[in-house]
């Protein structure tokens, strides 16, 4: 009884408010853990449009919210991903308005190499399988390009270096686009470079590079794990433009390196694989020029060589000659008695000819084809008539035609018209019938007030004015007052006549 007048109110335990409760939670959380180091695995990371990076570090028993703010998370050395082992440093802290404590994070680091090694391998593992790193999506180098598109930060020796093996080599247009190398910003803003220079239209404002160089310097695991990320790697096996990658040093290796078309072992490494050295090029073009000299001098001393050679086994061109003078000697002098005895022939079968030809016989020759002629023109003479008698009357025959059509012509419009205004005449038949007015005639009215046609009693009762419409004309009529409704009439009882009140029409 004594313990219930205790716990009863007024007495003389204090009472809290629920903030004083609060913010002595908070005061004493943060007085003790003001400082920790918290070894867990990731799970539930969430990444809103704030910028905040929000994720639960766990084990085996327990959960313990944490947080990254937007200015600490771009200071990240290690990303965090779901399932990774790290050890997180930050401070112990409540939020009241959830009765809740947790974790702001101000640092991520791997919980030992062997985690981040085993993340690393199945990132790769993955990617391979999509074939991300086959050999035959590798793309050659070309030889000599005009313009180089480098990715790398504008402010470290990497761009330096690079420039200076350019210009020490073979000075080519160089086009830098400024990146974040380290931290929570690089990955996004390389993969934005590598498909920035992709995007570039060739022969625009800006030149589309022929070769892209992604550089850093060397560094941690940790420092260059932004060339890890997939979106990264993913930009770099996307790209249609040659791609060397030369991050960190020779030992360093990441996965863009595998993505890449040429993997360099460090930047200045990656400016000598793009262009060739302009004095080793000019000593080639000379030494390639002499040798061609040379060798176009030893032919044509070969050639000159092999045609004395030939024209020794020739001999001289009279031994040539001689053959061929004589034999034109000997048939000249051949030609003149043949074409003497040649004609002597010809005349003397002439002359056996024209003794055969008597004049008798030419005469008989010429009478008959004189009357074969005389034949075939008496033939001709009917035939042409009788072929201008056949196109008379063709041509006849035609003009009746033509005439007949043009009669048929004139006809038509007139016939085509008489149509139309036949079938017209009976639609205006079928109009008439099936409108009202035919309806009027046979003995029908149509009423109407000031909104139209009144189909029922009670509107035309309650109407100020009618107008009714006959078939010879319209009526304005005023509806009398409706009248009190009679009593019905008591059963056996005869109704009473109404009196005569005329007719309202």
């Amino acid at each position: 009884m004594e313990l219930f007048e205790d716990s009863a109110p007024g007495g003389n335990a204090h009472e809290f408010t629920v903030s004083e409760i609060s913010g002595a939670v908070k005061r004493m959380i943060e007085g003790e853990f003001g400082h920790v180091r918290v070894r867990g695995e990731i799970g539930r990371v969430s990444r809103p449009g704030s910028g905040h990076v929000y994720f639960d570090l766990k084990d085996d028993r327990s959960v313990i919210a944490a947080v990254s703010w937007k200015g600490q998370a771009a200071r990240l050395s290690v990303r965090p991903e779901e399932g990774m082992e790290v050890i997180a440093t930050g401070r112990l802290t409540t939020f009241p308005g959830q009765s809740k404590y947790q974790l702001i994070v101000e640092d991520i680091a791997p919980a030992g190499m062997g985690a981040l090694m085993m993340m690393l391998e199945k990132r790769k593992a993955a990617l391979a399988a999509e074939g991300l790193f086959a050999p035959e999506r590798k793309k050659p180098l070309p030889y000599l390009p005009e313009v180089i598109g480098v990715v790398t930060s504008p402010s470290g020796a990497v761009i330096r270096d690079i420039l200076h093996r350019l210009r020490d080599r073979f000075p080519r247009r160089v086009l830098i686009w400024p990146v974040a190398v380290q931290g929570e910003k690089s990955a996004p803003e390389v993969a934005a470079a590598i498909r920035g220079f992709n995007a570039l239209t060739p022969g625009g404002a800006i030149p589309r590079p022929d070769l892209i160089i992604v550089a850093r310097g060397g560094g941690s695991i940790e420092d260059l794990w932004g060339f890890n990320e997939e979106i990264v790697v993913r930009a770099a096996a996307d790209s249609t433009i040659p791609l060397i990658s030369a991050v960190g040093h020779e030992t360093d290796t990441t996965l863009i390196d595998h993505a890449a078309d040429y993997r360099a072992p460090t930047p200045t490494a990656a400016a000598e694989k793009a262009v060739p050295v302009r004095a080793d090029l000019l000593a080639w073009t000379a030494e390639q020029g002499a040798r061609l000299s040379r060798a176009a001098a030893q032919r044509l001393d070969q050639r000159r060589q092999r045609l004395g050679d030939l024209s020794r086994a020739l001999g001289r061109p009279e031994a040539l000659l001689d053959p061929a003078r004589q034999s034109l000697d000997q048939w000249s002098d051949r030609l003149g008695p043949a074409l003497h005895a040649a004609a002597t022939r010809k005349r003397a079968g002439f002359n056996s000819i024209a003794g055969r030809l008597q004049p008798s016989a030419l005469a008989a020759l010429i009478s008959r084809e004189a009357r074969h002629l005389m034949t075939w023109s008496d033939r001709l003479a009917p035939a042409l008539a009788r072929l201008g008698r056949d196109a008379g009357r063709e041509n006849a025959r035609r003009r009746t035609d033509l005439a007949a059509l043009g009669e048929r012509l004139k006809a038509a419009p007139a016939g085509l018209l008489a149509t139309l205004s036949e079938r017209l005449a009976a639609t205006d038949r079928i109009r008439q019938t099936l409108g009202y007015t035919e309806t009027l005639r046979r003995g029908y009215a149509v009423i109407r007030d000031d909104q139209g046609v009144v189909t029922a009693h009670d509107r035309a009762a309650q109407a100020r004015a009618l107008e009714i419409e006959f078939s010879d004309g319209r009526l304005a009529v005023t509806p009398a007052a409706p009248a009190a409704r009679s009593k019905p009439p008591t059963p056996g009882t005869a109704p009473k006549t109404p009196p005569d009140q005329g007719s309202l029409f």
